[in-house]
């Protein structure tokens, strides 16, 4: 499965190439354009499976929002924690890890706004405005505002704690926290805020 991206950064479209017999799932109100044969199976959660006949084919798929669309090659070894309404497309090499022991010590019992993905292949995000990737040197700190965030990689050290205490604070949405990043670690923002 390959990924093109185009109209990016403000609205991206993914076309996914399929070999023979490859699926992608995906929002099933996504689908802007397929070739010939690609069949279309429904699921119960909103989303289509897309499977590519024998000859293969490719689905063009268009976000709800308008913004970026950015591919995430996972290589089976490193999992990737990603905002938990980001995740637009991905293959079946590609699962939802729940609960994730990191994200559990983060969130306690509560889902908070993070899923964790492993596997091999992209994850397609779907980004509110561009993708903005975040270097963060050996004993840097920075602090990213949740509302912005999209993903960072296994092994980055994070701390999620109140802006401010005397306000309302949503572990779901991100809403009035902040996380504290250290580095060394790559961290991917989007650059308009999640609602």
């Amino acid at each position: 499965m390959r990924v093109l991206t185009r109209h990016t950064p403000t609205s991206g479209v993914a076309r996914i190439v399929l070999a023979a017999g490859e699926a992608v799932e995906a929002p099933a109100d996504s689908l802007l354009a397929a070739s010939y044969g690609i069949a279309d199976t429904r699921e119960g959660t909103g989303s289509s499976v897309f499977t590519a006949p024998a000859q293969g084919g490719w689905v063009d798929l268009a976000p709800e929002v308008a913004g970026d669309v950015h591919a995430l090659e996972l290589d089976g070894r490193t999992g990737w924690s990603v905002a938990r309404d980001a995740v637009f497309a991905r293959p079946a090499t590609v699962r939802q890890d729940h609960p994730w022991p990191a994200l559990r010590t983060l969130f306690g019992n509560d889902s908070g706004f993070l899923r964790h993905h492993s596997g091999t292949g992209p994850l397609v995000l779907a980004a509110r405005g561009p993708v903005d990737s975040l270097k963060v040197g050996p004993a840097e700190i920075i602090t990213v505002n949740p509302l912005f965030l999209l993903a960072y990689p296994d092994g980055v050290e994070v701390r999620l704690r109140a802006v401010d205490p005397a306000r309302p604070q949503s572990v779901r949405t991100g809403e009035g926290l902040a996380l504290d990043v250290a580095g060394p670690a790559t961290v991917l923002v989007q650059t308009r805020r999640r609602p």
